[in-house]
């Protein structure tokens, strides 16, 4: 345990504990260099003391530290400190992934997209570098508030995967997102990871993770056994689209995987495209479990062998020594038997009980119960729950589509939710010059009206701001409903950041030009003798640049070095 306060390699002063696990603990720690906050991971327990280890650990993270991709936490310094091994890494602000779906559960759709194409973005950087994660999880990744996601432990999972780890919270945290082929023992590569990504995505969909069990053995042996569950059947409102990435990504068999991690964001990029509503499940090219099935034969025709030989030699023996052959013969062959018809029930069973699969129709445009008559005539169940959305393109009252969506092969007796129209949403138009036009496009864009923001010269260019309407083409008091387009004028004034260094802005006129401006002002002093006191030495928006209101503006400031005391020599 390190000490607040304490100094790591006499430059990263410790300032809190912000993470515990059974590898490492991680520190808030401040960078006396480089005025800088970092986050300091020391390794702890058995791997600090593994020389093996600990040459690996450190490799690995000095070529980790050479990547560089916003959605990837940067690696600014690996070293030792009186026995203590460290990593110090950007310091991110935010929680994990873990944390986000245990509060919160199963996230959106278009939340799940977007932290996905994060992901596999900073993948295949690193990929492309050469380099494996081979432990992606959520609690390995963090979130920021404005949805902006980063992949840690880059170096640590790199080196912990030559590793046996005998810590039961550390196998059980990994296990569940272990590819069968790193269950199995064999190597990682590329698709390994994409695995895993595939997992994670399901989780983020769900709210679980898709295998269980009571340890890490029983879970890892679903991971080369089971299939994964399916997302559309868990949540209807799933397009096949994304349910196609995760049956793609997490592939037992990695041949029916993809190929790289940019072929899996780029499915993402186009998955909730309308031109990919209809899409067919996927169906595998390869065996998902054809490594298994070669295995079979011959340790069976081994078993044979062994019996044959056997039986050659005791053939040389007495009477009893053959009536015992025959017995094991027989015995071999209802052995082989029962097997080959466990394997024609595997086979044949399913094929009896399973329920023919029926696409669903399109019955827009019809009334509820012409769309519930011509369902339920084709096998399925109508819900008596209805879903009701606003179209402007069909009446209200009448159906707009399905869920699970037109087009979509189910099993016959799935039940079908009927979405209903609720016609063209509405709005009544206020007066709305001198209001806020980013509120005002906002509110009508909500309703699915058309908004244009047009500037338009004026006169007195003292009296307005560049962000407040002027004009509208429409007159207060009219209905618009969805569709609908609205022109709102703006000013046309432009005002441009001054360069408040070379100009000699004072702290108080800059903090007067924010107040105007509704610019958030934060202010940085930095010691020096150089400068007068308050002179601004920077400032993070350069001059020329045009002001955006709510928006924050930070300027350095100097200040004079804080004066030690002088202790004065006694007297004799």
């Amino acid at each position: 345990m390190i000490n607040k306060g304490q100094k790591i390699n006499d430059r990263y002063q410790v300032v809190k504990m912000i993470g515990e696990g059974g590898m490492a603990n991680v520190y808030l720690a401040y960078d006396t260099i480089l005025d800088r906050y970092v986050a300091v991971k020391v390794l702890r327990g058995d791997l600090a003391t593994d020389e093996k280890f600990i040459r690996r650990f450190q490799r690995e993270a000095i070529a980790a530290s050479s990547l560089s991709h916003p959605n990837i936490v940067e690696i600014y310094d690996v070293g030792e400190d009186n026995g203590k091994y460290f990593i110090v890494m950007e310091y991110v602000n935010g929680k994990t992934l873990k944390s986000l779906v245990k509060k919160r559960g199963a996230l959106t759709l278009h939340e799940v997209v977007d932290i996905m194409l994060q992901l596999t973005s900073a993948i295949a950087c690193a990929h492309n570098s050469y380099i494996i994660h081979r432990d992606i999880k959520p609690q390995n990744i963090l979130i920021l508030d404005d949805g902006r996601v980063k992949i840690t432990d880059f170096g640590i999972a790199m080196a912990l995967n030559q590793k046996e780890l005998t810590q039961t919270n550390s196998v059980m945290g990994s296990v569940h997102y272990l590819p069968p082929e790193q269950a199995n023992g064999s190597g990682s590569t590329i698709k390994s990871d994409i695995y895993s990504l595939g997992i994670l995505m399901y989780e983020l969909l769900t709210g679980k993770v898709p295998f269980r069990g009571e340890n890490a053995v029983e879970i890892a042996i679903k991971q080369m056994k089971e299939q994964i569950p399916s997302v559309c059947q868990i949540n209807p409102d799933i397009p096949q689209s994304i349910e196609n990435i995760i049956l793609k990504a997490c592939a037992k068999n990695p041949k029916n995987r993809y190929d790289s991690v940019s072929e899996m964001y780029q499915d993402l990029e186009v998955a909730l495209k309308e031109e990919n509503s209809n899409v067919r499940r996927i169906v595998y090219k390869y065996p998902e479990h054809e490594l298994e099935e070669t295995k079979v034969m011959p340790k069976v025709n081994e078993i044979k062998e062994k019996l044959k030989d056997q039986n050659s030699e005791d053939s040389m023996s007495d009477g009893n020594d053959k009536t015992i052959n025959k017995i094991l013969i027989i015995l071999v062959s209802i052995f082989i038997g029962l097997v080959a018809l466990g394997c024609l029930a595997i086979i044949i069973y399913p094929k009896l009980t399973e329920k023919p699969e029926i696409t669903i129709p399109d019955v827009s445009g019809l009334t509820v119960v012409e769309a519930e008559k011509q369902l339920e005539k084709l096998g399925f169940v109508v819900s008596n729950d209805v879903e009701e959305k606003h179209n402007s393109d069909i009446e209200e009252g009448k159906v707009i589509g399905t869920k699970p969506q037109v087009g979509r092969s189910v099993k016959k007796g799935t039940t079908v939710t009927l979405i209903v129209s609720l016609g063209s949403r509405g709005i009544t138009l206020e007066d709305y010059v001198g209001k806020n036009y980013y509120e005002v496009k906002a509110t009508l864009e909500a309703v699915g009206i058309n908004v244009i923001i047009e500037e338009k010269e004026v006169e007195d260019k003292t009296n307005v701001k560049a962000d407040i309407i002027i004009e509208q083409s429409i007159e207060p008091g009219t209905e618009l409903t969805e569709g609908d387009t609205i022109i709102l004028y703006i000013p046309d004034i432009v005002t441009e950041y001054p360069d408040f260094v070379t100009e000699g802005w004072s702290v108080k006129e800059i903090e007067a030009f924010c107040d105007e401006y509704d610019i958030n002002l934060n202010i940085n002093y930095q010691e020096t003798e150089e400068y007068p006191d308050g002179t601004v030495l920077a400032q993070s928006f350069p001059a020329g640049r045009r002001v955006v209101p709510n928006t924050t503006l930070t300027i350095t400031v100097a200040t004079p070095p804080v004066q030690e005391p002088i202790e004065e020599e006694p007297t004799e």
